[in-house]
């Protein structure tokens, strides 16, 4: 039976093509797919979550939640406060956030709020249900907030955040998806429910070059691998002409294919916080590492992957989608 899952994701080339890829295997059913303000705003990453669904067409469309005016609020404030490092993501991904396409939709009638949409979900089929975060973990608070039982009801929750041993990317010590809201992060982190952390350390280890998409030969036979098409170009130029690096990294995928393809990596129990207010350390996850840890596990941490595995699956799926 496959495995029921909410992508919760603030789309972002990356995100869109794993969402792409999550809606082609056939052993993940993409219930919902939730809004959250990150690499774009909170109404603009619900507007490329709708706009995806329409573009790719899938059999069974999933769920769509959108952000809260709370988590849209957020979101303003914490943009203000690293104008820079939001220059670079427009860059990297395109004024809205999908490269140079067009993004048109029609705003929902009866727009569902994304917190409550995932509290529905897990109460309906509980310890059935996989989240996975590709964004800021604002939604994930939110739901724990609303609902005290939303994390216990949870079959796992896999979160693309933070770093144990690398650098940071909007920061030397914070990764972004932390770093843009590191009180929700914390929440969420330091849970007693376990969960999956998928952090830089390994999310970076995935790379797709301008040779390696050439050989995927992306035709436009189907919806999904013809928006593919636009969108990673695109990103691989982007790439090469701001940051000078021959290639994208797959953080996404990576994080993707921890949920359907577990195999492909190891884990180790650690136990992690989140900083909240250190000037230079804000949003750093720092992770008890001691030859005697004091704080008890709250996460199953991803320390190492077949990176080559992790592209194999994604051959794997776009030949099952084109």
């Amino acid at each position: 039976m496959p495995q029921k899952l909410i992508i919760d994701a603030d789309p972002g080339i990356g995100d869109a093509l794993a969402i792409a890829i999550a809606l082609a295997d056939p052993e993940l059913d993409v219930i919902a797919l939730t809004a959250v303000g990150g690499a774009v705003s909170a109404v603009q990453a619900g507007r490329n979550l709708q706009a995806l669904v329409e573009a790719i067409d899938p059999p069974k469309w999933p769920r769509i939640g959108q952000a809260e005016a709370s988590q849209r609020m957020h979101d303003a404030e914490s943009s203000i406060s690293s104008p820079e490092w939001q220059n670079q993501l427009r860059s990297l991904n395109g004024p809205d956030g999908l490269g140079d396409w067009s993004v048109a939709v029609a705003d929902l009638h009866h727009p569902r709020d994304a917190a409550k949409l995932m509290t529905e979900l897990a109460r309906e089929y509980p310890d059935e249900i996989t989240v996975l975060t590709l964004g800021p973990l604002s939604n994930v608070a939110l739901a724990a907030d609303l609902d005290a039982g939303f994390l216990s009801n949870l079959g796992s929750l896999v979160c693309l955040a933070g770093t144990i041993a690398s650098e940071g990317d909007v920061t030397a010590a914070a990764e972004f998806n932390v770093y843009h809201h590191p009180e929700a992060a914390r929440v969420v982190l330091k849970s007693p429910t376990m969960k999956c952390i998928v952090s830089r350390d390994v999310s970076h280890r995935a790379i797709l070059t301008f040779d390696q998409l050439d050989r995927l030969g992306l035709s436009e036979a189907t919806r999904s691998c013809a928006l593919l098409r636009q969108l990673l170009p695109f990103a691989l130029r982007a790439h090469r002409q701001h940051l000078g690096v021959e290639g994208i990294w797959l953080p996404e995928l990576t994080a993707l294919a921890a949920v359907s393809r577990p195999r492909l990596f190891k884990r180790s129990p650690l136990s992690v916080d989140v900083e909240t207010e250190g000037h230079l350390t804000r949003g750093m996850t720092v992770f008890d590492r001691r030859q005697r840890p004091a704080w008890h596990n709250n996460v199953d941490a991803l320390v190492d992957v077949d990176a080559q595995g992790v592209l194999d699956y994604l051959v794997q799926m776009l030949r099952r989608a084109c």
